[in-house]
């Protein structure tokens, strides 16, 4: 147990200290690999608390995905991050907003564990003991049976938003030559050849 309590107060500090260094750093890049850390800190306590699925989802989709497609978004695009850190002044009042809201929305949650320990009891569908199955076999039973089909719309959502970035993002240049089957199929002698009679010294 004191083994654990180590971990988690290890966890805990390199958590903390890389988010803080993500809003610290001057360096673009440097925060994206402190986000990184951070991802990685906190997939640690999440197998502390045994959901390993979580920690690994944290890992493959935030840390493999987001985080290494943001670091190197960041490293080839030129953006003024100078000019953005000037305009953030803006939006602090909204930003201070919503760090309330979220501040309490925490303290109801806490509190209300902490006024009344039996509301974990009341959960319609409990988590089992790690004995019986695992926390990825439970999650797995609840996705694919009881939310299976908020699962295939959460899934066809995120579908028709990666068809709609990739209609808004397309572009499509006309200072360079693209390939038509339909006209290269439809082509004949008299439109493939072009008879040419150059005079001479003017080549072709």
């Amino acid at each position: 147990m004191a083994l654990q309590a180590l971990f988690f107060y290890l966890f805990a500090f390199v958590a903390v200290a890389a988010a803080f260094m993500v809003i610290w750093a001057k360096n673009p890049v440097h925060s994206v690999l402190f986000l990184i850390l951070t991802f990685v800190s906190a997939s640690g306590l999440f197998l502390l608390a045994g959901a390993e699925f979580l920690a690994m989802i944290l890992l493959v989709v935030y840390v493999g995905a987001v985080a290494v497609l943001f670091l190197f978004v960041v490293m080839m695009l030129d953006i003024d991050f100078a000019k953005l850190r000037a305009q953030a002044l803006d939006y602090a009042p909204l930003g201070v907003l919503i760090g309330l809201i979220v501040a309490a929305q925490l303290i109801v949650v806490i509190g209300g564990s902490s006024i009344n320990p039996e509301i974990a009891k009341n959960v319609s569908m409990p988590i089992p003991a790690l004995t019986e199955r695992t926390n990825t076999a439970a999650l797995g039973d609840l996705l694919y049976t009881r939310y299976v089909f908020f699962f295939q719309l959460a899934g066809l959502i995120l579908l028709v938003a990666m068809i709609g970035a990739i209609v808004l993002t397309l572009k499509h240049r006309t200072d360079i030559k693209r390939q038509n089957i339909a006209r290269q199929v439809a082509r004949t002698p008299e439109t493939a050849i072009s008879v040419v009679n150059p005079k001479p010294g003017e080549g072709l």
